[in-house]
């Protein structure tokens, strides 16, 4: 059996995704409020978090952002709208994984199948070190330090960081970095990617865009011999 700690105010739908996921291997914890979620996560220790955008007490970006910052467990929001923002947002602050209400039960199912499937792939996979100058990247805990300090990166941050290193040398385009890292094409308008190349420049003092290079009208490349 898998914990899943749903945070979701909506009790017809709460109840709905609790019943079907306790037909399959799913036990379901509910909470109903943002503000309490994150000391009910410590608590709990679930296996994976489908987490409502919309509740009382705290936004559920900012209950992500919170639960990224102390755990690399699975994420998967629930959002109402059917635009990209909440799904850039989402990405941007940990999330894994989205889906579109009103919620399929079944639709769900597989989704959080998925993400179980991805996570335990990545439980057994070989440990790595990736090591450039002053930056160090552990494969095993995905743990990155820089100059010798831990660096803080969001689990988005993170798979940017270690699918331009992997391929250190070598430019990348937004197409093949967004389906490397979520599997999907890039549309031309998602700015993802941009988006989080420009957070991590900041984290790593690359203000010159040196040690992340953009190759105009190809993609970004990171520089291996840039991280000292």
């Amino acid at each position: 059996m898998y914990r899943v700690m749903l945070v979701e105010d909506d009790a017809r739908l709460a109840e709905l995704v609790t019943e079907y996921l306790s037909g399959y291997e799913f036990a379901v914890d509910l909470v109903t409020r943002g503000d309490a979620a994150l000391e009910r996560f410590k608590a709990l220790s679930p296996d994976v978090v489908v987490l409502d955008l919309m509740l009382p007490g705290l936004d559920g970006m900012v209950v992500c952002r919170q639960i990224r910052e102390v755990s690399e467990v699975p994420i998967l929001i629930l959002t109402a709208r059917e635009d990209s923002y909440d799904e850039v947002s989402g990405l941007e602050q940990g999330a894994d994984d989205f889906v579109n209400k009103p919620v399929q039960p079944r639709v769900l199912l597989a989704r959080l199948r998925a993400l179980m499937r991805r996570t335990q792939a990545k439980g057994g996979a070989d440990s790595r070190v990736l090591q450039f100058g002053s930056l160090r990247i552990v494969t095993s805990d995905r743990s990155v330090s820089w100059r010798g300090e831990p660096c803080v990166l969001s689990n988005t941050e993170y798979k940017l960081l270690l699918v331009l290193a992997e391929a250190a040398g070598r430019v990348l385009s937004r197409d093949a970095l967004l389906k490397k890292m979520r599997g999907i094409e890039f549309d031309g308008l998602d700015r993802s990617i941009d988006n989080c190349i420009s957070k991590l420049r900041r984290k790593f003092d690359d203000a010159e865009s040196e040690k992340i290079k953009t190759v105009w009208g190809e993609g970004y490349l990171f520089s291996p011999s840039a991280w000292n």
